[in-house]
């Protein structure tokens, strides 16, 4: 199973992150994958500035925090101190307009960041590496335009996302080539779907989302994950549609097969006061949800809390995949397979469906478990010949 796991400490001026994307499940009985594999970047996106590579993350090896070179040598990170230091300068020159830079990604967890005419600045503390954190307007890379992917490389393959959990901006494709020279990438923006996210995030009353630079300029939309503790979302975006599907509960059943690979796994929930119990095949509650309020729908945590167990997470992150899709009272067998349903009601995540409605393959990121159903946007492959990313025009 693959399992987008981020496990963020607070920081002074943005997110000390302690690991990436990591994956479960059996280990291999060999290592097929070669220690190193080439990801080429390509500048697409018409933009004459210079860009700037990071490879950030984990050395899986050794559990160690730091960031690879372009040859995909692996340096911990030294030191912080409290308030956070500088980090030493992990960049990698970029492509030029219309070229390509090829790197080499380790076995790593972690980010492959890239920004667009300024370097980024990082930190660190003695707990690790303060990412950017745009959500706060004092974070130094704020007037940045940048972005990253996430991915995770070990004896069992490639795994790599386009990502939008927290913020629409800068666009990019991802890929993944097999050994046989088959290529799949996600990522891909309709034509017009850049501004066409702006535009439907605006209209659904959104707008304080949209942070622009000193000119006006659109540099991203920030998720409705960070938005309500910014204030840029209303607190009760969601209310009323968490009220109808508690009330709805109350005399009627939610069905749910949290694990696709488990179809016998069913569980059941009813809510009673303002508690969803959910019983397993015996009848036994098995665990209970108190009533979610808005946070805990976008950011899938607080009340929608999903630790990395068998039974709450798989339940968590499908109840909170339902909320944001808002597909819970039109569907009481979850998860919902038919994305067509998706984000039907009008009270809704209104950042994801513009997203999903401009991805050509309909995938995307747009919050934490987005993955619940793979309707997210990541290719995997378990022996990569190469991977690579494209940054595409923001129209």
């Amino acid at each position: 199973m693959f399992r987008l796991r981020k496990m963020l400490v607070a920081a002074v001026a943005g997110l000390v992150v302690a690991t990436g994307l990591t994956v479960s499940g059996p280990a291999p009985e060999a290592a097929a994958v070669p220690d190193t594999i080439p990801f080429t970047i390509t500048n697409d996106s018409g933009r004459a500035e210079p860009i700037y590579i990071y490879n950030l993350g984990t050395e899986l090896s050794s559990g160690r925090l730091g960031y690879a070179d372009a040859s995909g040598t692996f340096h911990a990170w030294p030191a912080g101190g409290n308030p956070p230091v500088p980090a030493p300068d992990a960049s990698i020159p970029g492509p030029a307009a219309g070229g390509s830079v090829t790197i080499q990604l380790p076995k790593f967890s972690g980010r492959v960041y890239f920004s667009v005419g300024e370097k980024l600045n990082f930190a660190l503390t003695p707990d690790g590496l303060v990412q950017p954190a745009v959500q706060n307007p004092s974070d130094p890379n704020r007037d940045i335009l940048f972005n990253w992917s996430e991915y995770t490389l070990n004896d069992a393959g490639l795994w790599i996302n386009s990502t939008q959990v927290d913020m629409f901006t800068v666009p990019y494709t991802v890929g993944v080539e097999e050994q046989n020279g088959t290529v799949r990438t996600t990522g891909e923006l309709k034509p017009g779907g850049y501004s066409a996210v702006f535009d439907a995030v605006t209209d659904a009353g959104w707008g304080n989302l949209v942070h622009t630079d000193q000119n006006g300029t659109p540099l991203r939309v920030l998720s409705p994950g960070h938005g309500v503790g910014t204030g840029d979302v209303p607190a009760d975006a969601m209310a009323d549609y968490i009220d109808r599907v508690w009330e709805h509960y109350r005399s009627n059943t939610l069905t749910v097969v949290p694990i696709a690979h488990e179809p016998d796994n069913v569980y059941r929930g009813t809510v009673e006061g303002d508690v969803m119990n959910f019983t397993d095949a015996s009848g036994a509650v098995v665990t209970s949800f108190q009533k979610p309020d808005t946070d805990s729908v976008f950011g899938c945590h607080k009340h929608l809390d999903a630790p990395n167990d068998q039974v709450r997470g798989p339940l968590s992150r499908t109840l909170c995949a339902g909320f944001n899709r808002t597909t819970l009272l039109t569907n009481s067998q979850q998860p919902d397979p038919d994305n067509s349903q998706f984000y039907q009601d009008a009270v809704t995540n209104h950042y994801a469906r513009a997203i999903h409605e401009q991805m050509v393959d309909g995938k995307a990121y747009a919050f934490a478990f987005d993955d619940v159903g793979a309707h997210e946007s990541l290719v995997h492959d378990g022996d990569p010949a190469a991977a690579f990313m494209t940054l595409a025009p923001a129209d």
